[in-house]
């Protein structure tokens, strides 16, 4: 049975499909800007990286991977492609996916490690999904800081609860594995 299992995922495939539409939204030469904090490439990388650390032989090595360098994931990008940054966003992502697969709700109470320290299955799946969501939300707050007024909405429009309600959109709330 996966009922839990597919929750999870889509909950992640929600969060990726929110940062891809934040990403289409800025401008290539503000991938790699710095506004006091970290880019968006940064972001990505950083994100890239944990998602292929920890998915990686999910259930039978360490989360934190001697291959990775994590400090790295914090250098300057500022020049960096469009293509490059999607290329590294799609690698963590589809490490992620592809592990998913093949867990079911049995696996939910399984130990794993993350740094040394054992947890359930279910622990680090919802540490992970919260960590991606919180730099998700940190590439939305600068694109929509880089476009303004120019932003186009990715979830229900200021002004547009009522509207919304009137018709809710399923596809919205759960995407598919397209």
């Amino acid at each position: 049975m996966r009922e839990l299992i597919s929750s999870l995922e889509a909950e992640w495939r929600r969060y990726k499909t929110l940062g891809e539409g934040a990403i289409q939204q800025v401008r290539d030469d503000e991938l790699g800007r710095d506004s006091g904090g970290n880019s968006v490439a940064v972001i990505v990388w950083h994100v890239a990286g944990n998602l292929k650390s920890r998915f990686t032989d999910f259930l039978t090595t360490d989360g934190e991977k001697p291959w990775r360098h994590r400090e790295s994931e914090f250098d300057d990008r500022s020049k960096i492609t469009r293509a490059e940054l999607l290329e590294k966003w799609n690698s963590g992502w589809n490490v992620l996916l592809k592990t998913l697969e093949t867990l079911s709700d049995e696996d939910l109470m399984r130990s794993v490690s993350i740094r040394g320290v054992e947890c359930r299955v279910h622990d680090a799946l919802h540490r992970s999904v919260a960590h991606t969501s919180y730099h998700v939300g940190q590439i939305v707050i600068l694109a929509k800081g880089f476009r303004g007024s120019e932003w186009k909405s990715l979830s229900i429009p200021k002004g547009k609860s009522e509207q919304y309600n009137q018709n809710p959109d399923p596809a919205r709330e759960r995407p598919s594995k397209a």
